[in-house]
C-alpha cells in the first residue's frame, strides 16, 4: 500500500523547486549514461537506453504523484494522448498515474474539512483511511451522526486550485526541456482547454449543480444511479454526497454474469456517451474506470452507478455537428463521406491527399462499432449482430492504422474538443472490452445520423 504524504507542496516556488530537481537528477542519469555507453555496441546502447527511460520515466511519475493537482491531472491526459509522439516507456509510466496517486495523511484532510465544515464536522463520524483518492482530491466516507445516513464527502487538497496556473506553466517548460512534443499554437491551445477545464474542475458548486442536472435527466431510467447531493454540507471545495455502494467495471467478479446481463451493463455504458454527445451536448471527459460502478439490488436489476461530473465538458453546436457528420460516415462506412464530413477546423482543413485518406481511415475504423451490421466484418459481430468488442481489437487496429497514416503527417495536435470527445470514446471502449459486453450499437446510433 502506498504510504500516505504528511506533507503537501502547495506553493508555486516549492513545486516549481520540486520539479527542477525532478529535471535535474533526470539529465545527470542520461549524462551518466552517455559516458558509460562508450564501449557499449549499439544493441548494447539500445537496450542501456530503453532500460534507462523506463527506469526514469518511473521515477518523473513518483514526483509527479507526489505533487498531486494539475501536474498529475496533465500527465494523465498526456498518457492518453501521447501515443504518437512519446516513447512507450514514457507511455506505460503515466498510466500508472492513477494507481500511483498517494493519499495525504488523515490530520491535513480532518484540517481542510473543519476549514470547510467549522463545526458541522462533528455531524459525522469520518473514516480516515480514504475510500478514493485522485490528483485533485481525495474520498472519504462517513456516516450522519443524527440521521444514520451514509455518505461520502470529495475533499479537495488544500490550496491546490491556486497552484493550477503555476502548474501549468511548469509543465509546459518541462516538456520543452525535454523536447517531448513540438512547441506549436496547437500545443498552446491546449494547455489553454486543459487551464479553463482544470479551473471548473475544482470549483465544486459548478460540480455539485452538473450531478444534479445528470441525476435530473437520468431519473425516469432505472438502469442508472446518479449520488444524491447534500448541498447544506457541500462548499466551494467539499462535496457531500449520498454512499452508493458497487462495484468498478474492470471487477473480476463481473466477469461471472451471464451473457445477456453484461450486454445490458455495456449498452447502458455506451448509450450514456451517445446522449452526451447528442441529446444533451455536454459530456463527461473523464472516462476512467473508478468512475463507474456496478450494483445489483434487491430486484435482482443490475444498475450503473455514474461517478464524479467534476470534467464535464459542454460542446457548441458547431462541433456537435461536426461529430454527427463524423459519425454519420462512420455508420454508412464511405469514406468519400467521411473526407467530406472532415471539415470545419484548421487541422481538417489543411489536410489533402495521402494524410487525409489516412486520417479518414482511422475514423472510419473507429466509427466500426456503429456502422450498419452488413458493414462490419461477421467475425466481429454474433449470431445476433451484436458487436463483440473484447473480440474486436479495435483500440489495436485503430492504433495501428493511425500509426501507419501519421508517417505521411509532421505531428500536429487535433483540435482540443476532438480530443476530449476522443478521451471519452477510447475510455468507454475499454470500459466495453473489460465487460466483455455486446452492443446493438447500429441500433443505438441510428437515430442521430442522417
Amino acid at each position: 500500500m502506498t504510504q500516505p504524504i504528511n506533507k503537501l507542496k502547495t506553493s508555486p516556488l516549492s513545486r516549481r523547486l520540486s520539479i527542477a530537481k525532478t529535471s535535474l537528477n533526470i539529465g545527470k542519469n542520461w549524462a551518466k549514461s552517455s559516458v558509460g555507453g562508450l564501449f557499449m555496441t549499439q544493441e548494447q546502447k539500445d537496450a542501456a537506453k530503453h532500460t534507462l527511460l523506463q527506469e526514469q520515466a518511473d521515477y518523473l511519475v513518483s514526483e509527479l504523484g507526489k505533487l498531486k493537482g494539475s501536474v498529475v491531472k496533465i500527465g494523465q491526459m498526456l498518457a492518453l494522448y501521447g501515443e504518437h509522439f512519446l516513447p512507450k516507456e514514457v507511455i506505460n509510466a503515466l498510466h500508472t498515474l492513477d494507481a500511483n496517486t498517494a493519499p495525504l495523511s488523515w490530520h491535513i484532510i480532518y484540517d481542510a474539512l473543519k476549514h470547510e465544515l467549522g463545526e458541522r464536522v462533528h455531524d459525522f463520524e469520518i473514516e480516515r483511511t480514504p475510500i478514493g483518492t485522485a490528483s485533485l482530491a481525495q474520498v472519504h466516507r462517513a456516516v450522519h451522526k443524527y440521521s444514520g445516513r451514509t455518505v461520502v464527502f470529495k475533499v479537495q487538497y488544500p490550496n491546490v486550485a491556486d497552484a493550477i496556473d503555476s502548474d501549468l506553466a511548469m509543465f509546459k517548460q518541462l516538456l520543452k526541456i525535454t523536447n517531448a512534443v513540438p512547441q506549436t499554437k496547437a500545443l498552446d491551445d491546449w494547455f489553454l482547454e486543459i487551464k479553463e477545464l482544470l479551473h471548473t474542475e475544482v470549483d465544486y458548486r459548478t460540480e455539485a449543480d452538473t450531478t444534479k442536472r445528470f441525476a435530473s435527466r437520468l431519473a425516469s431510467d432505472t438502469r442508472y444511479i446518479v449520488p444524491t447531493i447534500y448541498d447544506n454540507y457541500s462548499t466551494d471545495r467539499l462535496i457531500c454526497m449520498s454512499f452508493e455502494a458497487g462495484v468498478p467495471l474492470n471487477d473480476p467478479s463481473l466477469a461471472t454474469l451471464s451473457q445477456e446481463r453484461r450486454n445490458a451493463l455495456g449498452q447502458a455504458a455506451i448509450e450514456i456517451v451517445i446522449k452526451e454527445l447528442f441529446e444533451w451536448g455536454e459530456m463527461q471527459t473523464d472516462p476512467n474506470f473508478g468512475n463507474y460502478l456496478v450494483r445489483t439490488d434487491d430486484d435482482g436489476m443490475d444498475r450503473l452507478v455514474l461517478l464524479d461530473f467534476g470534467a464535464v465538458r459542454r460542446f457548441d453546436e458547431h462541433l456537435l455537428s461536426i461529430a454527427k457528420r463524423l459519425l454519420s460516415a462512420g455508420y454508412h462506412q464511405d469514406k468519400a463521406l467521411m473526407k467530406s464530413a472532415m471539415t470545419g477546423y484548421e487541422f481538417f482543413d489543411r489536410l489533402t491527399g495521402k494524410p487525409k485518406d489516412d486520417m479518414a481511415a482511422v475514423f472510419l475504423l473507429a466509427c466500426e462499432p456503429f456502422a450498419h451490421h452488413s458493414l462490419i466484418e461477421q467475425r466481429y459481430l454474433d449470431d445476433a449482430g451484436r458487436y463483440l468488442w473484447a473480440d474486436s481489437q479495435l483500440y489495436h487496429r485503430v492504433m495501428a492504422c493511425a500509426r501507419d497514416g501519421m508517417t505521411s503527417l509532421e505531428f500536429s495536435l487535433p483540435p482540443k474538443e476532438m480530443m476530449f470527445i476522443s478521451r471519452k470514446f477510447i475510455g468507454a471502449y475499454a470500459l466495453l472490452v473489460a465487460l466483455d459486453a455486446r452492443t446493438d450499437s447500429d441500433a443505438l446510433i441510428k437515430p442521430y445520423i442522417q
